[in-house]
């Protein structure tokens, strides 16, 4: 079965009395443990649909269903039950608490999202930090971090809830060439050893070449899918 499927999807936002059609009548889907990413110019609707299947927003019309469950239907705090136990989110600038450390920005999720205990919490975050390498940073402030260091506590971030799916806008795009394809070998080896769904919105042709399916998105709709 796949992970997401997409069928006829459309999003309208009001702009005063004007309706802007962000994506029209897109229909897709992304099986488990795929290396995805959506891609085209600016407005062309790739944050909108990441939003979209990261259930901060749902569709105006059509139906999506993520992780066997029809996301379209649910009411905003179902909504965000269901993120929370599913779904992670890696940003392009990071999104890390200044005040928290390494080990707590890790284990933040935990905390605000899933009643785990404190002895579990310290097994999941432990872990992910060592799988991410920054196990000997745990105690550091972000502002201490490299920008590729930051990005790989935002890995681990992501996936401490154990999440099918992860969702990464623009996961490059403060970072160098170097840097940037240590990250996407980092996010492969995490798909490989925990079967998370990578889905990327990406400008970046160095993550658009790692990707296992691509799909083109203009003006709103799916114009293409490359595999």
């Amino acid at each position: 079965m796949s992970l997401v499927v997409a069928q006829d999807i459309s999003k309208t936002y009001l702009l005063g009395s004007t309706e802007v059609n962000a994506l029209s009548g897109v229909s897709f889907c992304l099986e488990k443990s795929s290396f995805i990413s959506f891609v085209g110019p600016s407005g062309s609707g790739k944050t909108t649909l990441l939003n979209l299947i990261g259930c901060l927003d749902k569709p105006t019309t059509g139906t999506l269903i993520v992780c066997g469950e029809d996301t379209s239907k649910l009411k905003y705090s179902a909504r965000a039950d269901f993120r929370g136990k599913n779904i992670g989110f890696i940003f392009q600038d990071f999104n890390l608490m200044p005040v928290l450390s390494v080990y707590e920005n890790t284990e933040y999720p935990l905390v605000m999202v899933q009643n785990i205990n404190a002895a579990e919490r310290k097994k999941r975050v432990e872990l992910m930090l060592d799988a991410v390498g920054m196990s000997g940073h745990r105690d550091k402030r972000p502002s201490q971090l490299s920008g590729g260091q930051k990005q790989r506590v935002a890995v681990a971030r992501a996936l401490v809830t154990n999440p099918s799916l992860i969702l990464a806008d623009e996961p490059t795009a403060n970072l160098d060439h170097d840097t940037s394809m240590k990250i996407i070998s980092l996010m492969k080896s995490m798909r490989d050893n925990f079967g998370t769904t990578f889905v990327f919105s990406t400008h970046d042709p160095k993550v658009v070449k790692e990707a296992e399916k691509v799909f083109v998105l203009e003006d709103g709709k799916l114009v293409k899918e490359e595999a």
